[in-house]
């Protein structure tokens, strides 16, 4: 498949007209943990300029957020998206990359997320998504863009999950300690809660890897009525990986808030999609790998949630507010006790709620604030330790060391101050250890392709 890079011209020309639209048009907006979305009709003449047939389709004005970094990302979504549209039907294409936000084809109908949480999806809507789960492994693996350098090679899983476990415990947990150490250790988070997961679980089984979604949850999943019935399309493709399947089958399983039936159901009904796919190689040691990247998901889920919860809270937070922050953190480490093996129960929501209100109260002196929904800007109010400023710039994910090839993953550790509970004492040089880099990490080309890309 190959992408010409447009006229200077026709780019200056769709970038204004879009800039344009997107900022005088009214439309639905709807935000996310990584972007903002405009939705609204093109318009004339930009729907001619992308050869629409009219103005009055719809698409989707995409729009990074600045946000704390939380997901790892090695591609740009628009990277992965001209190769998943083209093999996929009804993965909505982008229609236009312009760096610092993009335009994208909107999809009709509803997101699962809007259906109560507690309805079973039922056989036929798991099998479909089974079903997509399985498209993915047919992508070949040299359409899709260039990995970083030092990616664990094809097959890797081992491999794989160190660097993701590496990114969990230094990218997250250890780069936010400055801001959000104190919080932590008044909940019992303390330093070193992947690797100690990790050093438990037996060696993985080796396994091919293949384009991964990573993210698909009720509300990444449209439902759009068709005469046969209904049809099932995946959103958000900017936190897609090349990886173990098993990790895409895991973060799904466990974001998707199955009951224990369509959770038995799911990874059934994924394993005999792979197999009439053609890919049964890919559900070898299915039971207990599973098993792993599913504790490995709960763990590393804590950090997040922890920070999220807290950055959710109003400047003028009530006790409905700390409330509601307390029982989200609670249910996070409830999760995460049993992959740990801790006998003690985690922290309880009135302490909960107490390092809440102590963390906010410190934190509104401390750093600026910024709206839920402020757009990114290169150094805006927010940014800081953690934070990415464009939520789509893949970002990396740095190598870290294995103990030896196939054997138990023990990631390394980094001192931390033992005296978390007060004003957290940051070694000088954290920043700089931990800093993202600003130029994007060499690439090194997939399996079977070139170095170098086409435009």
């Amino acid at each position: 498949m190959q992408h010409h890079q447009p006229h200077p011209a026709r780019h200056a020309l769709v970038r204004y007209f879009a800039g344009r639209r997107r900022a005088r048009a009214a439309g639905d907006v709807v935000v996310g943990h990584h972007n903002s979305n405009h939705i609204l009709p093109l318009g004339q003449p930009l729907a001619y300029l992308l050869g629409m047939d009219s103005g009055q389709v719809r698409a989707k004005f995409r729009m990074p957020l600045e946000t704390v970094e939380v997901v790892p990302r090695i591609w740009r979504e628009s990277e992965v998206l001209r190769v998943v549209s083209a093999r996929l039907d009804d993965v909505p294409r982008c229609l236009w990359d312009f760096g610092e936000w993009s335009l994208h084809a909107y999809v009709t109908g509803r997101p699962l997320s809007e259906e109560p949480a507690d309805r079973p999806l039922g056989v036929a809507r798991i099998a479909e998504l089974a079903g997509l789960f399985a498209k993915l492994a047919t992508v070949p693996a040299e359409e899709l863009p260039a990995l970083p350098a030092d990616w664990p090679e094809d097959g890797d899983s081992a491999g794989f999950l160190h660097r993701l476990a590496h990114f969990a415990d230094h990218r997250v947990h250890r780069h936010n300690l400055g801001r959000f150490g104190a919080l932590f250790a008044a909940l019992g988070v303390r330093p070193g809660i992947v690797g100690d997961f990790l050093a438990t679980r037996p060696a993985l089984t080796r396994r091919p890897f293949i384009l991964l979604h990573t993210d698909v949850h009720r509300a990444n999943v449209i439902v759009t009525p068709t005469p046969e019935g209904e049809r099932l399309t995946l959103l958000d493709w900017e936190l897609s990986l090349f990886g173990d399947p098993l990790h895409d089958l895991a973060t799904h399983v466990v974001r998707m808030g199955y009951d224990e039936g369509e959770r038995k159901l799911a990874v059934d009904l994924w394993a005999d999609a792979m197999r009439r796919a053609g890919r049964p190689e890919l559900t070898a040691a299915l039971d207990p790998d599973l098993a792993t990247y599913l504790g490995f998901e709960y763990v590393q889920s804590v950090f997040p949630d922890v920070m999220r919860a807290a950055l959710a809270l109003p400047d003028e937070a009530g006790p409905e507010h700390y409330a509601d922050a307390a029982l989200r953190i609670c249910g996070a480490l409830e999760r995460a006790r049993e992959p740990l093996g801790h006998p003690d129960a985690p922290a309880d929501p009135a302490t909960a709620a107490a390092a809440l209100r102590e963390w906010h109260a410190r934190d509104l002196a401390t750093w600026p604030r910024t709206p839920p929904d402020a757009p990114a800007t290169a150094t805006g109010p927010g940014t800081g330790p953690g934070w990415c400023a464009d939520a789509d710039q893949p970002r990396g994910i740095d190598a870290m060391p294995a103990a030896a090839s196939g054997g138990t993953l023990r990631p390394e550790r980094t001192p931390v101050p033992a005296d978390l509970p007060g004003r957290l004492p940051v070694p000088a040089d954290l920043a700089e250890r931990t800093r993202v880099p600003a130029d994007l990490p060499e690439r090194t080309p997939l399996p079977g392709r070139s170095a170098s890309r086409p435009a």
